[in-house]
Parts: C-alpha cells; structure tokens; sequence
C-alpha cells in the first residue's frame, strides 16, 4: 500500500481540497518498525503523531510492584500517540512498543501545526481524540463493572485480531487479571 492510498483512506478525500490533502500527506513521514521496538519511552517527549498501517503495538506502563501493565492496544488505522506529552511537551508516563513488526506514518509537532489551519485535518484529528476518550473511559468504567469474562468477550468483538497476534499475558493484564484467569476464560468460552 503507498503512503498516498493509506494516507487518502485515513484523511477522506472528499473532505479537502486537492491542494490541502496533497499538503497533508506530504508532511508524513513512512516508519517501519520491528518487533519490541519503541515508537515512544516513558520519560522521553512524544515529539511524533502516528497513524498505524499494519501491526500491532500496545501502550504500558509499570504498577507499584514493577509488573508490566497494558494499557492500551493499537491495530490498524489507529493514532499512536502520548496526547498529553505530544501537545504539552511533557515527559511520556507511558512507552508504546511494538508487539509485531509493521508500518506508520509519523508527523512532528511543527509540521502538525502548519497543518492546523485545515479545517478538514482539525476535524479528523478532533474526531480521533473524542473516539480515543471513549474507548479509554469505555475500558475504564468495564474494569470496574463488568465481570473478566464479558471484558474479554467485548476485546473479541471489537479487536478480534489481537488475540491472535497479541501475547496472552498483555491481553490478561489490560482486561485487569492474571494469565491463569484469562486462561480459564479462553478455555470456558471454547467449550
């Protein structure tokens, strides 16, 4: 797939001028990246946007006794982003690494910026972070109400491509409980 086509999937023609989406799209930058390989470090600044094209890539960060804890997950069309470090220029609390190999198209600050001015581009990029803010309040509110069983049910419908690609220890610590207890669910479910 050429930047062009994914790009064009993500920014909707119809909604620009030729000249705006060229502009936009020629402000991204192509990223491949490997397996474990970080596109943000806890302590560093966000200084890029991404938008994922293929694999897969999780958000984490470490609890009170050191264990790794999943916060979010990212598959294909998504924003990889910090969102408070990106736009405040703060220290990252979470990284974000790569859990396959795949491809993102990356934009600086500067550049983003110079981009703002589109009134199209501001709409996608608002659209993106109030969705952004459902999931993670959606995600938030079920680790409270809902019971493992219907969190892992509702990943399987909304994600399916991440349990199969996705280890199983980073699923069972973003649903909020153990790889054993994920394990009696996989198994209760395929009964």
């Amino acid at each position: 797939m050429t930047s062009s086509h994914f790009l064009y999937t993500i920014f909707k023609p119809e909604n620009f001028s030729k000249e705006e989406l060229q502009l936009v799209i020629d402000q991204f930058q192509e990223v491949v990246f490997s397996k474990n390989e970080y596109l943000i470090e806890k302590g560093k600044t966000a200084n890029y946007y991404y938008f994922l094209e293929s694999g897969f890539l999780r958000s984490y960060t470490l609890d009170l006794q050191g264990n790794d804890i999943t916060t979010k997950f990212f598959i294909c069309n998504d924003i990889v982003i910090d969102w408070h470090s990106y736009f405040l220029k703060t220290a990252c609390k979470e990284s974000i690494q790569a859990l396959t190999k795949g491809k993102c198209w990356k934009i600086n600050f500067s550049d983003f910026m110079k981009l703002f001015h589109i009134e199209a581009f501001r709409e996608v990029g608002r659209t993106r972070l109030v969705n952004n803010y459902f999931e993670l309040k959606n995600h938030s509110v079920s680790i409270i109400g809902d019971h493992a069983k219907e969190r892992y049910l509702n990943l399987l419908k909304e994600k399916p491509a991440l349990v199969q690609n996705v280890p199983l220890k980073h699923i069972a610590t973003y649903l909020g409980i153990t790889d054993t207890s994920l394990s009696r669910i996989r198994k209760e479910i395929t009964l």
